[in-house]
């Protein structure tokens, strides 16, 4: 039996994620009673003791979330820390202590959860360094190990990576998190196919025209421009995230929905997308970087003006490409999947476009049905369909039936970091990526990094609108558009 108590470990607990969301996550996982027997160990180099830790803690989560003095004081007491130096395996000794000490004062029979928030460069260090005090093994309860994004940086280091992890964890030891499978609206996908009769005998290449999926971001780059040159639209949003999104809307249903069933329909997916050849990285992706502007009345910066950023850096902060998925439900069906920053608006959305009917009896510009799929910010779904105008005549106006996660006033829905560290406390790896998929994902990108490496075009947008042209000239080469969500019309500066 799965049990979620445990102590959480957290290594680089002096960053951003662990004040920003680890901690707020389980702050309100305790506050509704999901956790009961559990401490949360803090770990990173900086010279702090449990009240500084906790006090900083504690001012995180005065900032962010609804809190009560008994709460917030009982949550507090819960955590401790432990200065090491996490590049040194001798210096890991000190946590076998005060292990033994946190999961006797908390009865959790030595179940522990690693949790690297640190930089990648630590991923495979950490495991090497908690197995030569025997931290990884589960002959006194679970040990598991989250591991961030991102899990390499392309093709070949995702499989050394993966060979180092391995050397010390097992694989139903290893988590690999994408926060965007812990959010409501992607699970609720699997369960909008998988148990309504109306909408899975539709979902395929019979009556699906296309598939658009979009992760657009407002912001720019803020304060991360060095880490992000390194990383660009590709590895940042579309390797990863929509790629599991992709995934999921594309995949078979799973024969049982457990861990294995479910992972092995995502790995699926991954292995049946067509691969990119010399041809399609030309003539079916757009790589673009936004440019100065003024929105709403604010001058805003181009990419190579941002802090951090090289001057002569072409590395991406849009993508759009059209790819396709080999097998018998989606041939010829193509998905078109874009990400960028400095759009218009804050979304992510899944659009399926269904085809038209085959005689348009009542009107030419009749409407075409669509299925939006919102996972953020404001998650809802929206089914658009045609009825007949007020008036004389039989002309069809689109119309929707939407429903929005917000009505569910009563409902108390798990944050993506939530859902996922309870999933991992308790065993259930079907939100996590496997090693696999991993591995597929990144060998079907492999094509757009040799071409951004060969000096592959980069086109430039202003910021505030939805990317390059390319990328409009891309999808109407086959007379389809891309939706626009929200947006305003833009003044260059």
């Amino acid at each position: 039996m799965q049990t979620n108590n445990n102590c959480i470990v957290i290594f680089g607990a002096s960053g951003d994620l662990t004040h920003r969301k680890l901690i707020p996550a389980l702050y309100n996982l305790f506050k509704f009673g999901r956790l009961n027997k559990f401490s949360v160990l803090g770990v990173a180099r900086s010279e702090l003791n449990d009240e500084t830790f906790r006090e900083k803690m504690r001012e995180a989560l005065l900032e962010t979330e609804e809190t009560t003095p008994e709460t917030l004081d009982a949550f507090c007491s819960h955590l401790y820390y432990q200065a090491v130096n996490t590049s040194d395996a001798a210096d890991y000794a000190k946590l076998v202590p005060r292990l033994e000490e946190l999961h006797t004062k908390y009865q959790t029979n030595g179940n522990t959860l690693y949790y690297m928030s640190t930089p990648p460069s630590l991923y495979g260090v950490i495991p090497e360094c908690l197995a030569a005090h025997g931290l990884n093994e589960e002959k006194d309860g679970w040990k598991r190990i989250i591991v961030e994004k991102p899990f390499g940086y392309d093709e070949k280091t995702a499989q050394e990576l993966d060979v180092q992890i391995h050397r010390f964890f097992e694989e139903h030891q290893i988590y690999r998190i994408d926060h965007y499978l812990g959010k409501e609206t992607v699970q609720n996908l699997l369960v909008l196919r998988f148990s309504n009769g109306l909408f899975e005998p539709l979902w395929n290449r019979n009556y699906i025209d296309y598939v658009e999926i979009t992760g657009a971001e407002a912001i720019g780059v803020e304060e991360r421009g060095g880490y992000y040159d390194g990383s660009g639209a590709m590895r940042d949003m579309f390797q990863n995230h929509l790629l599991q999104v992709l995934a999921m809307v594309a995949m078979e249903p799973p024969a049982i929905i457990n861990a294995n069933s479910m992972r092995d329909e995502v790995a699926k997916v991954m292995h049946s997308l067509r691969p990119l050849t010399q041809d399609d990285v030309e003539h079916n992706l757009v790589l673009g970087q936004y440019t100065a502007a003024e929105i709403d009345g604010k001058e805003v910066k181009g990419y190579l003006q941002e802090k951090g950023v090289p001057a002569n850096s072409r590395t991406e902060t849009f993508m759009a490409l059209r790819c396709e998925i080999e097998n018998w439900r989606w041939a010829g069906v193509p998905f078109y999947v874009r990400t960028g920053k400095r759009l218009p608006a804050r979304v992510t959305e899944i659009v399926i476009h269904f085809k038209t009917t085959p005689h348009p009896v009542f009107s030419q510009n009749a409407p075409e049905n669509k299925l939006i799929i919102r996972i953020q910010p404001d998650e809802a779904i929206s089914m658009r369909f045609g009825l007949k105008k007020p008036g004389a005549g039989f002309e069809a106006k689109e119309v929707s039936m939407d429903f929005r996660y917000a009505d569910l006033a009563d409902e108390q829905v798990l944050t993506a970091y939530e859902r996922l560290l309870l999933d991992a406390m308790k065993g259930d790896a079907t939100l996590f990526a496997r090693t696999d998929a991993v591995h597929a994902a990144w060998k079907f990108v492999q094509p757009i990094l040799d071409y951004k490496e060969a000096g592959g075009r980069v086109h430039e947008y202003e910021a505030g609108t939805w990317g390059p042209v390319a990328a409009e000239k891309l999808i109407a080469k086959s007379g389809r558009v891309w939706r626009k969500p929200s947006g305003k019309m833009k003044k260059k500066v």
